[in-house]
C-alpha cells in the first residue's frame, strides 16, 4: 500500500511506515500521535511477533545468555546505548533486580511489562533484530539489541537464538 493509499484508507502509522520505511519507530510513532506499542502492533508478523509480558523472566534469562548486546533506553530526550552481558536477576520488593559484572544493571518494574516484541526490520537500510520490552503504557521500557561484530554484521550465534526464540513464540502464538 503506498504511503498515499495508507492516508486514504485511514491508516496513518502505515502511512507513516510506508514513508520512512527503515527509519526510527519511536520518531513514527511521535508523527501520529501513537504508542510505540501502537506501531509495533501496526508492522505484525514477521517484522514484530508480539509475546505476553508475563514472560518477561523467561525471556530475560533467555537472552541473559547471549553475550555481549546492545542494551538500549530510547526516551524523548535522548538514547542511550550500553554493550555488555545481561547480568541474570531476580524479583525482589516489586522489582526486578539486575546486578553483576556488567555495565548492565538496576531495577526494572517487571509486573508494568504489558508485551514484549521481537522486531526484525531494517534500520537505516541494514538488518536489525531487537527484543523490546513493552510497558502498560504501551511506550517502550527498553530494548535488547542482536550484537554486531567488528564489520558491523549482526553476530551469527545471537542471530540464531534471535530467531528461534521468534519461531518458538510465533509457534506457540499459532501463526
Amino acid at each position: 500500500m503506498s504511503a498515499v493509499a495508507a492516508v486514504r484508507a485511514g491508516d496513518p502509522i502505515g502511512a507513516a511506515l510506508a514513508a520512512d520505511p527503515d527509519g526510527v519507530l519511536e520518531r513514527i510513532a511521535d508523527s501520529v500521535s501513537v504508542t510505540m506499542r501502537d506501531v509495533l502492533d501496526r508492522l505484525g508478523a514477521p517484522q514484530a511477533v508480539r509475546i505476553e509480558g508475563s514472560l518477561f523472566q523467561e525471556v530475560w534469562a533467555e537472552l541473559a545468555s547471549w553475550g555481549e548486546i546492545m542494551f538500549i533506553v530510547h526516551t524523548r530526550d535522548g538514547v542511550f546505548e550500553t554493550k555488555g552481558s545481561l547480568p541474570h536477576g531476580t524479583l525482589a520488593r516489586g522489582y526486578f533486580n539486575i546486578h553483576g559484572d556488567s555495565p548492565i544493571g538496576g531495577h526494572l518494574r517487571a509486573d508494568r511489562c504489558a508485551a514484549i516484541y521481537l522486531v526484525d526490520r531494517p534500520f537505516f537500510k541494514r538488518r536489525s533484530c531487537s527484543v523490546q520490552f513493552v510497558s502498560v503504557d504501551g511506550d517502550v521500557m527498553f530494548k535488547v539489541f542482536v550484537g554486531r561484530d567488528a564489520e558491523r554484521n549482526l553476530k551469527p550465534e545471537q542471530l540464531a537464538a534471535f530467531e528461534t526464540l521468534r519461531r518458538v513464540h510465533t509457534e506457540a502464538a499459532g501463526d
